[in-house]
């Protein structure tokens, strides 16, 4: 009996390669051209070391930028440059339909189960554990995202919940994190087309405690981060964080005797560092402003606070530079 049925990837073994370049790859294309004015692929540090280290078979963590195209643009980038089309995880909280579960899983997408009561959720999480870890052991690349939504603000933080769910059955915390070989990446928008879809949930959600997003406000929130003009793209890759758990251990070995909590927090730190340090700083002046004036005006609302709105575009954009500068200040250090 196959106790992944529910939740793995399908196996088309040498068919993807073949789906990818006759029917997925023209779509990203066109979609390229009509969305960007460029996608790029970067490295922060050692570009050597970062190949090294994905020839591995890699967990690719990134910051969450868009529901689809996150994933999406990184296997088109990864794929180009070293044929890698990684596995990647998806919610079923996505699944609007009964057949798109299908197509994603035909396309090495795996899902995450989140709906269920918690012991639905800690059976669950255990099961994709296990199958992470199983993907892993065969030397398989992995995609996932540093957190289970979006971040709203632009404030990039790993969730101590996923790291949780990716070690939750192991005796020893730091061994079963460098087992996964988590290589993070960096995702930089010019623009985020829904960044004004974003300031209104904020609003909303101010205006109307307890207000949660319909499955129609997903749909439109895909169609727009899909089609909506996102300027100059830049995926970013960092080294394995195992270089820096190994030197940290060897400095300090007290580490090892911290809470699994603690330990948790300490490695979500060392994932936020690599994401923050490796943003692509856009400049920013009056042409912006006017970009933010356009995209208020695309908001609508029966009691549209526009200054609320217009102070929280700003600051999706000015916390990914807060971030930035906060980790080469410490660097400085």
């Amino acid at each position: 009996m196959n106790k992944f049925k529910k939740i793995q990837a399908y196996r088309l073994g040498p068919l993807l390669p073949i789906i990818d370049l006759l029917f997925i790859f023209p779509v990203l294309l066109y979609l390229k051209h009509k969305s960007t004015k460029s996608i790029e692929l970067h490295y922060l540090g050692d570009r050597k070391q970062i190949e090294q280290d994905i020839k591995k078979g890699a967990f690719f963590m990134t910051n969450h930028r868009d529901i689809c195209m996150d994933s999406a643009w990184l296997t088109y980038l990864l794929f180009l440059r070293y044929g890698i089309h990684p596995y990647i995880g998806i919610g079923n909280n996505l699944f609007g339909k009964w057949w798109i579960q299908h197509v994603v899983r035909t396309l090495r997408a795996f899902v995450v189960i989140r709906n269920g009561n918690f012991r639905d959720q800690v059976s669950n999480a255990k099961l994709l554990s296990e199958y992470i870890h199983y993907l892993r052991k065969r030397r398989k690349s992995i995609w996932l995202a540093q957190r289970e939504g979006r971040a709203k603000d632009g404030n990039d933080v790993t969730q101590p919940g996923v790291l949780k769910m990716l070690t939750i059955d192991s005796g020893n915390f730091f061994e079963s994190i460098k087992q996964l070989n988590i290589c993070p990446v960096c995702i930089s928008y010019e623009y985020d087309p829904c960044d004004y879809l974003k300031a209104r949930e904020m609003q909303l959600k101010r205006d109307k405690p307890g207000w949660k997003k319909s499955r129609k406000d997903d749909l439109v929130s895909m169609q727009v981060g899909i089609n909506g003009k996102k300027g100059r793209m830049v995926y970013r890759m960092t080294p394995s964080i195992n270089h820096d758990i190994d030197q940290a251990l060897a400095e300090n070995p007290e580490l090892l005797k911290l809470s699994k909590n603690e330990q948790i927090q300490f490695v979500c730190n060392l994932i936020d560092q690599h994401i923050h340090a490796a943003y692509e700083i856009y400049e920013r002046g009056e042409k912006f402003d006017q970009y933010i004036e356009g995209q208020i005006a695309k908001i609508n609302l029966s009691n549209k606070d526009e200054d609320y709105l217009r102070e929280k575009l700003y600051e999706m954009y000015d916390n990914q530079v807060k971030n930035y500068e906060k980790v080469q200040l410490a660097e400085l250090d």
